[in-house]
Formats: structure tokens, sequence, C-alpha cells
């Protein structure tokens, strides 16, 4: 199958969509994943205005959160149109989209809901494909947290690889899937990402930049230990496994509560400290799990402030990788996480990690929107697949 992926992460600034040929070996052992290419595009200023506006701790109407989720949805659905005919030919057999997550509720512990905008049946108009959305909710449902989803396709990619291998995702919160020799697999949120460097960046510029482009404000400035003290001491990093967050948490608030009684800093040691923020919880998450290398990927590791920061952190002997080594470029492999998701859903297998999720047991993930020809479900196999192949068959 020709399945396309589609992305928004947590720092809201485009739409990612990545085509994959799907195919089955060994008689379902493995998935072989063939990349068919990315395509993305910005959020249009308006709506990326109107989004940043909506969004925790900021009130909102109902007709705002309407407004959103039809603009959102029209705008997955153009850019899914165009990956099926630049990246598929016209041939694509399925949509998979996550949406764009405006709120994770989650408290004490516990995940309780959460909510995804972009109304699929936009894109099931514009491309005529059956689209898989809303895969979030049925883990949360079975008592899972809802995230990291893409656990289960981390642990599909790194198994084989020796000793402890790690997956990390830089978005605007990071995450990880860890995948010990012995012992059940990992994965959970380890706090912001991007989110406060992002948080910053909009303040400082009065809205006109939304991050620090090349890590360069971060790379000259020193940092701020009162600071990064204070910012450590949120009670979030020391919650056990699994758990997530989100930017209900990690907000341009939070980081206003830490300033406050600081003395005004230089824009660039702010930046410098929050990078430092992100590589030390990060590092601090991984350090316990014994990992003996990090594959990485997400927008944070476009920034080699944040990146020299992390191999800083990390313990002598662990690799820092791209996530290219896998074969699936760095900006890209969330889409095609999806785009894994929505073919298992299709299948009728289940697309949660529960071990990692925290929910009661595997479950078949998403809902499904028809296409314009009549719908008809693939077989389930046998069994769901253990392992994903990326690249052409040998």
């Amino acid at each position: 199958m020709r399945v396309i992926g589609l992305m928004s992460g947590t720092s809201y600034d485009a739409v990612d969509a990545a085509a994959a040929r799907l195919t089955p070996e060994d008689g379902g052992e493995t998935l072989r994943l063939v990349p068919l290419g990315l395509v993305s595009a910005p959020y249009e200023d308006g709506l990326r205005d109107a989004l940043a506006a909506a969004l925790p701790p900021a009130p909102t109407t109902l007709a705002d959160v309407c407004l959103l989720d039809t603009r959102i949805g029209q705008a997955f659905a153009a850019l899914a149109a165009r990956a099926d005919r630049e990246l598929c030919a016209g041939r694509a057999d399925l949509i998979a989209s996550h949406g764009q997550t405006v709120y994770h509720w989650a408290h004490a512990g516990r995940v309780h809901g959460t909510l995804q905008l972009g109304r699929p049946a936009w894109i099931a108009e514009a491309t005529g494909r059956p689209v898989v959305s809303d895969f979030r909710p049925r883990d949360i449902a079975a008592g899972g947290q809802g995230a990291p989803l893409v656990a289960l396709v981390d642990l599909m990619l790194l198994r084989g690889r020796p000793g402890t291998p790690a997956a990390l995702n830089l978005g605007g919160i990071a995450n990880l899937t860890a995948l010990p020799p012995a012992g059940p697999p990992v994965a959970f949120d380890t706090g912001p990402g991007n989110a406060l460097m992002d948080a910053a960046v909009r303040e400082l510029t009065g809205g006109r930049l939304g991050y620090d482009e090349d890590g360069a404000l971060a790379a000259a400035g020193r940092v701020h230990e009162p600071l990064l003290l204070r910012l450590l001491a949120e009670p979030y990093y020391r919650l056990p496994a699994p758990k997530t967050t989100g930017k209900e948490l990690f907000h341009h608030g939070h980081l206003r509560a830490a300033l406050d009684g600081c003395a005004p800093l230089p824009p660039e040691d702010l930046l410098a400290t929050l990078a430092r923020l992100t590589a030390r919880t990060v590092a601090d998450a991984l350090r316990p799990l014994r990992v003996t290398e990090v594959v990485a990927s997400g927008g944070g590791t476009r920034n080699p402030a944040l990146m020299a920061m992390l191999r800083e952190e990390l313990p002598p002997r662990t690799a820092l990788l791209d996530s290219a080594v896998l074969g699936l470029p760095a900006a890209a492999k969330e889409a095609y996480a999806f785009a894994v998701l929505g073919y298992l859903a299709l299948h009728g297998l289940p697309g949660n990690a529960p071990g990692c999720t925290g929910a009661r047991g595997p479950r078949v993930l998403g809902s499904l929107t028809p296409g314009r020809a009549p719908l008809r479900l693939p077989p389930v196999p046998a069994r769901p697949p253990a392992r994903i192949a990326v690249g052409p068959a040998p």
C-alpha cells in the first residue's frame, strides 16, 4: 500500500506529509517501508496566529475551536492532495492524519482526554482516499497516556540494533523510546524540547520570529545557573513513567513564573539556559536506562547549540545519531510513523505499545473516514509485524 502520513507537532509551525510504500514480508513478521518522500507547508500566518491565541493557558470559545478544526483540516487536505500528486503519482491508498494537538488533559499522573483538530472529512473530500485519524483517544480510553504513540514504531525500527538503543524526538515536547536487551521497553515525554525556547523567541521578538534559527542565540549566550535550577525544580521531571506532558504545562506562563525575581537576562543567555534545560532533562531521563546510542529526530536536531549541549550531557560512550541511520530523515520520521500507524489501523492491528503508554492492552487505534470509493477493509493478518525494514527490498 502507498500511505501518506500527515503530522503537525506541538511547535505548530508547519504540516508535514511523508509518503511510504508499505509491504509485509517474512510471513508478516517484517513490514517493509520504502520512503517515497516528504513535502511540507507552513501554516499561513493568520491560521498560525489564531491557533497560538487559542492554546492554553489562553481562553478560547467554541466558535474559535470550530474555525480552527475546519481551517486546520483544510490545510491538511491541501497538503495531502499535493503529496498524493507529487509523491504517489495520484495512487495513494490511504491517508493517516495525526491532526493538530491543542489540548492533552493530564492530571496527577493520569491522562483523561486529548483533543486533536483538523477534521478528516476535508482530507477525504480533497483526496478521495480513506483517512485514519484520532489515534490517541482509544489508548487513553484503555487507561493509557495516549502518548508517545510513535513508541510502537520506534520499537519496530530499533529491534536488532546492538546494546540498548533509544529513539529521541525533539519536537515542541521531547519524547524517548528505549529498548533494553532484557526487560520491558520504556517510552515517555521527558519535558520541553523546543517549546520554551520557541516561547521565549516569540516573546522577545513580539511574535516576529517563532524559533532560534540555527541555535544562533543559544550558541552566543551563557547558561544562567540560578534560572536553570529554578526550572529544573518542576515536579514533572521526577514523575515515574509512563507519563506525558504538553504545552498545557510548558508554555510562556511557565517560563515567566521561573523568571519572576530574576534580574533581566540578555536574550542570548536566556536561550542558552533553555537549551541547556532541554539537554539536561533529556539526558537525566536517559541516564538510568543505560542507553548505548540515541537516535534523534525532530526539529530540535536542526539546532546545533542544543545538539552540542546534549552531547555534553550524555554519558561519554553514548552515541548520538541522526535518524537517517534508520533510513528515515529526522524531519520526516514522525510523519512516517503515523503512516505506519494508519496502515496498522486499516488492517485491524494494534497501534499502541501498552507497556509504554500504560494502556490495559493492545488496541487498534484511530477512526476511519471513507473516501470516494466503497470502503473495503483488507483481511486482518494472523499477527502484527514485529519490525520495520526501511528501504527497497534486497
